[in-house]
C-alpha cells in the first residue's frame, strides 16, 4: 500500500526509494501499470527478417537507415509503452511523480538487474553512457593525486576523450593513450599489448566492452582480473554491449560498467544504466543536486529535476520483447547471420578484414576493393569522408555519419561512417617510400544486432533502376533493409 511505506526525502510521498530497493524478493511486490502493456506474437509465428522489421518498427522504407550506431530506434511496441506513461502521467501529474514514479522506477532496476547480473541497488538508471562517464570520471578526479594517471586507447570513444581533455584543464588530471593496431589475430594478443601499455602510475582505466570505432569485442573479464591486480580501477564503456553479447556484471567484475539501452537493445532515446560496485558508491556524486541528495546512493541520482522518465519506464516493454524472443535466439541469429555476411563480401571483393573473425562478436568489418572516386586524392580528410556520406544520402537515400581517426603503424584508419546495421570505415594505408596513394578501401561494418538486425539482407542486386548508379560504390553489392 502506498499509503503507508515510508518517506526519505522532500515532499514525495513515494521516496522511500532504498527501501523499495533493497527489499528481499520475498517481500517485495512490483507496483500495478495503470494501463494494458503492449503485447507480441507467438514467436514461433515469426521469423526475423524484413516481416518483422515491418510488424515491429517505424523505419521509413524509402531509406536506408544506416546509422543505428548513433542513437539506435525503439520497437513499435517500446514507443507505444512509452506514449502512454506520458499520456497517464499527464492525467493527474501529482499523483504520478509524486506518489507513483519512484516506486516503477525502482520496479525497472530492480528487473534491469537481473538481466545483467548485478544487485540492484548497485544500478542507476541513466540516459545515456556520455553521462555516466561524466559522473565516474569527475567523481574520481577528486580523489586522484596529481602523479596518478588515467590510461584509454586510441580506440576509445570521442566524447570520453573530450572529457579526459576537460579533467585535464580544470583538475590537472593527466591521462595516457594506448595505440592499438590491427590485427592482433587473438585476444591473448591484445591482451599482451595491452598490459605492456600500463604504466606503475597507471590508476584508472577506461575500456570498450566493443569499440564503436572498430567493432572489436575486448576481453574485458581478463582485463579487469589483469587491472585490479595492479590496483588500477577498471571502468567499463557497454554502450554497445547490451543487447548484442550476454552480460553478466559478477562476471564481468568492473568497478564500474556504463551501457546504453536505446542503441542495441530496442529502448526509447535517452535510457541507460550505471553499475558502480558498492566499495566506490560513497564517493560517486551526481552532476545535478536534488531532493535525493543524502538519502542513500540510488536516491542521490533518480530525480534530478522534473523530466521524461518515460524511456525508462519502457524498459519494462523492452524486458518483455527480450524475454519474449530469447536473448540466445536473437544473439545466435545475429552472429550467424553476420558470418554469413562476410563471406559473401569477402568471396566477392576478394578483400580481407581488419583482424581474425574470432576478434569480432556482432560487428565484421570487412575490406572494399578500390573506390574510382577517390582515386588521386592523396591523404583521406573528413572532408572525403563527408564527400561520400553526402553522396549517399542525397543520391540513394542511404542515411550515414563519417568522422576521422587516425593512428600511427603501418595501416591508418583514418575514417569511419556509422551506418545502421552497417559501418563503412573508410582508410587510406600508410605509403612508404615516398609512394603515393592511389586508393581508398572501404571497412564495411556488418552490425546486425537487435532492432534493424532483423532486417539486414546483404545480397547481390543489379536490378536495372539501381545497378548503375550503386555499381560504383560497392561493386553492385547492394544493402537494402
Amino acid at each position: 500500500n502506498m499509503a503507508n511505506i515510508t518517506r526519505d526525502f522532500g515532499s514525495f510521498h513515494s521516496s522511500n526509494v532504498e527501501e523499495l530497493i533493497n527489499l528481499s524478493e520475498d517481500r517485495y511486490v512490483s507496483p500495478k501499470v495503470p494501463f494494458a502493456l503492449p503485447s507480441f506474437p507467438d514467436p514461433t509465428t515469426e521469423e526475423f527478417g524484413l516481416v518483422f522489421r515491418r510488424v515491429h518498427f517505424h523505419l521509413d522504407p524509402n531509406w536506408t537507415f544506416l546509422n543505428h550506431g548513433a542513437f539506435g530506434c525503439a520497437t513499435k511496441e517500446v514507443l507505444k509503452c512509452a506514449q502512454d506513461w506520458q499520456v497517464y502521467c499527464e492525467t493527474q501529474p501529482l499523483r504520478f511523480l509524486d506518489r507513483e514514479l519512484f516506486h516503477h522506477l525502482v520496479d525497472i532496476a530492480r528487473r534491469l538487474a537481473k538481466y545483467v547480473d548485478s544487485e540492484a541497488c548497485d544500478l542507476l538508471l541513466l540516459p545515456n553512457v556520455t553521462t555516466g562517464m561524466n559522473i565516474v570520471l569527475r567523481s574520481l578526479a577528486c580523489q586522484l593525486k596529481k602523479e596518478d594517471l588515467i590510461c584509454f586507447f586510441n580506440t576509445t570513444y570521442g566524447s570520453t576523450k573530450k572529457i579526459l581533455s576537460f579533467l585535464k584543464t580544470e583538475y590537472l588530471l593527466q591521462s595516457y593513450q594506448i595505440d592499438l593496431t590491427f590485427p592482433f589475430h587473438s585476444k591473448k594478443n591484445l591482451l599482451d599489448t595491452i598490459k605492456k601499455g600500463l604504466r606503475q602510475e597507471t590508476k584508472v582505466i577506461i575500456i570498450d566492452h566493443i569499440s564503436s570505432n572498430y567493432g572489436i569485442v575486448f576481453p574485458v573479464e581478463e582485463l579487469v582480473q589483469v587491472c585490479h591486480d595492479l590496483g588500477i580501477i577498471v571502468v567499463v564503456d557497454g554502450a554497445h554491449a547490451l543487447g548484442t553479447l550476454p552480460i553478466s556484471l559478477r562476471s564481468i567484475g568492473a568497478d564500474f560498467y556504463i551501457a546504453n539501452g536505446h542503441k542495441w537493445f530496442g529502448a526509447a532515446k535517452g535510457c541507460g544504466f550505471m553499475f558502480v560496485k558498492p566499495e566506490h558508491q560513497r564517493t560517486i556524486k551526481p552532476l545535478v543536486v536534488s531532493h535525493g541528495y543524502g538519502s542513500g546512493f540510488v536516491s542521490d541520482f533518480i530525480w534530478t529535476g522534473l523530466r521524461d522518465y518515460s524511456s525508462w519506464l519502457a524498459l519494462r516493454t523492452v524486458l518483455d520483447f527480450w524475454e519474449h524472443y530469447t536473448a540466445d535466439r536473437i544473439q545466435g541469429y545475429i552472429l550467424d547471420t553476420v558470418q554469413k555476411g562476410a563471406a559473401l563480401l569477402l568471396a566477392k571483393w576478394g578483400t580481407g578484414l581488419l583482424d581474425d573473425a574470432k576478434m569480432f562478436g556482432p560487428m565484421i568489418l570487412v575490406e572494399l576493393p578500390k573506390l574510382k572516386m577517390f582515386v588521386g586524392e592523396e591523404n583521406f580528410k573528413y572532408e572525403s569522408a563527408e564527400k561520400l556520406q553526402n553522396l549517399l544520402y542525397f543520391d540513394h537515400n542511404i542515411e550515414v555519419r563519417g568522422r576521422e581517426e587516425f593512428s600511427e603503424g603501418g595501416r591508418g584508419y583514418t575514417s569511419n561512417i556509422y551506418p545502421l546495421d552497417s559501418m563503412i570505415f573508410l582508410h587510406y594505408p600508410k605509403c612508404s617510400h615516398n609512394n603515393v596513394c592511389v586508393h581508398t578501401v572501404l571497412y564495411f561494418y556488418t552490425i546486425l544486432i537487435i532492432i534493424n538486425v532483423f532486417t539486414l539482407f546483404i545480397y547481390m542486386y543489379e536490378g536495372p533502376s539501381q545497378s548503375n548508379s550503386r555499381s560504383t560504390l560497392c561493386s553492385h553489392i547492394c544493402l537494402y533493409l
